[in-house]
């Protein structure tokens, strides 16, 4: 009985030599080894070779637009100010009134301005018959030239007084210069306004802009007149046309104003909404692939790994826009062979063998 123990320990160790010692001679004798077999697969690379999957993907045309967060803004924002100076003597409209080009805000006080009016309506009279007595006197030689045109000068003189005098009556008027809506009260009935005092302010909200800063390295995208789509806080949709590039880059975030105009006939979007801007640009080419493929190099840099000639190579890539079937990026040859799965086990130059994913078949 103490015969079987013996044997089953001889044959686990002829077992464990062959399998350690005698591998090599062991495979040769059963066959080769039996792989499972891969949807494509690439000749393997050698002893070191790391089994990697691998997508082909080909460049297609992305429509890529300028992203940017912005707020809207008034077309027109006035703050209409006193000419001269007087006592408000009209009742103040109220802030939120819709007032139209021409409207009086604020009418003052005319004080003594018509006594001052007729005062120099009286001396544009009499300089009037005095140049015309000087031009006669002058035709009979009874008056010198010099004489007669100092009587012309006060004539000139009188009718500027006039027009002065008749354009301080009409500054008493102070009118909206152009249709939109009161942001302030007119001034109170009873309060004195001197010259520049204000008034009030009257703000255009139809059309009314959309105003955005976009970054350096996208403001060459831009056109003119170029389609705008933008989303408001509340969700509600709308789209405008671009109206202003700006030039100058703002100095403490090197970004550039661009503004864009919508129409707004029944006033429903307000000054100072924040809205998400997409500006229509030329599109570009890019490859849609799996966010999982993305990887980071030893500097932290993002791209992807790609098969070349049987080894590894990393390439650093640009997103482009993240979509529910994957991401569009860019800085991409137009067609690459991309690991897809065992990225993060290979480095530069490491041997690859390849197994190709069904969407991306061997060439």
């Amino acid at each position: 009985m103490r015969l079987v123990p013996v044997l089953n320990a001889v044959l686990v160790f002829a077992v464990l030599y062959a399998l350690v010692f005698e591998r090599d001679r062991l495979m040769a004798f059963a066959g080769k080894e039996t792989q499972e077999p891969a949807l494509t697969a690439a000749p393997a690379g050698g002893a070191d070779a790391v089994l990697v999957q691998v997508r082909r993907s080909v460049a297609k045309p992305v429509d890529q637009g300028v992203l940017t967060r912005g707020q809207t803004e008034a077309t027109r924002r006035v703050e209409v100010r006193a000419e001269t100076t007087g006592r408000v003597i009209t009742d103040p409209l109220r802030r939120g009134a819709q007032v139209i080009a021409g409207q009086t805000l604020c009418r003052l006080d005319p004080g003594t301005r018509a006594a001052m009016l007729s005062e120099a309506e009286a001396r544009l009279t009499e300089a009037r018959l005095s140049a015309t007595a000087a031009a006669r006197l002058q035709e009979g030689g009874y008056r010198s030239q010099t004489a007669a045109a100092s009587a012309t000068a006060a004539l000139q003189a009188a009718k500027a007084g006039v027009q002065a005098a008749q354009k301080d009556i009409d500054r008493l008027t102070i009118t909206a210069p152009f249709a939109g809506i009161l942001e302030s009260d007119a001034a109170e009935i009873g309060s004195f306004l001197v010259a520049g005092g204000l008034c009030a302010t009257v703000i255009a909200l139809d059309p009314i802009k959309l105003v955005g800063f976009v970054p350096e390295t996208e403001i060459d995208r831009i056109t003119p007149a170029a389609l705008v789509g933008a989303r408001l806080a509340t969700g509600r949709e709308i789209t405008g046309r671009v109206t202003f590039i700006s030039r100058v880059a703002d100095p403490a975030t090197r970004t550039f104003r661009v503004e864009a105009e919508l129409p707004n006939p029944a006033l429903s979007i307000r000054e100072g909404q924040t809205v998400e801007m997409i500006i229509q640009s030329e599109g570009t080419t890019g490859h849609l692939l799996p966010a999982s493929a993305l990887t980071l190099d030893d500097s932290g840099t993002l791209g992807l790994r790609l098969a070349v000639d049987g080894r590894a190579r990393f390439v650093p890539v640009t997103l482009l826009r993240d979509t529910p079937l994957g991401v569009w990026l860019s800085g991409l040859p137009d067609t690459v062979d991309v690991i897809v799965v065992g990225q993060e086990y290979v480095t530069e130059g490491t041997p690859l063998t390849i197994s190709y994913t069904a969407d991306g078949a061997a060439p």
